[in-house]
């Protein structure tokens, strides 16, 4: 089950390298098993920005317990679910796009555990579903 989970993991991580690329954004996966920043977005005019990538297969809440709790600028986080069709090529992912101080608020602590509950997550899917914009160059 543990490669699985890894499985899921590292399968999102290039589902949003590659959005990214069809955006047009210049973007880099960074390597290593225990990662604070799974990708590196350049932007042209010299600056850059950070991704976490969190996933999920099935429809369960999401383990953050390596996002920081205090707001990290140009750091964002995307939580990626497979809604239990991982196995299912033809399935898109559905995806959560948050700049790293919005999704704060959103995680919650349960002993040494530290998630974000799905069910928050759905509350939210009107703003930040599907909100690539966010990643790409702006002002």
């Amino acid at each position: 089950m543990a490669q699985r989970g890894y499985n899921s993991n590292l399968a999102s991580e290039f589902h949003v390298l590659s959005t990214l690329y069809r955006l047009g954004v210049d973007a880099s996966l960074t390597l290593g098993n225990r990662k604070a920043v799974d990708i590196v977005v350049a932007y042209s005019r010299g600056d850059s920005a950070t991704v976490e990538v969190k996933a999920i297969a099935g429809k369960d809440d999401w383990l953050v317990g390596n996002v920081p709790v205090q707001p990290k600028q140009r750091h964002f986080v995307v939580l990626v679910s497979y809604d239990n069709k991982i196995a299912d090529p033809s399935f898109p992912p559905r995806c959560w796009i948050f700049r790293h101080e919005e999704v704060i608020p959103l995680i919650r602590t349960l002993g040494a555990v530290r998630y974000i509950r799905r069910r928050d997550v759905l509350d939210t899917a009107h703003t930040f579903e599907g909100r690539w914009s966010v990643l790409k160059e702006s002002d």
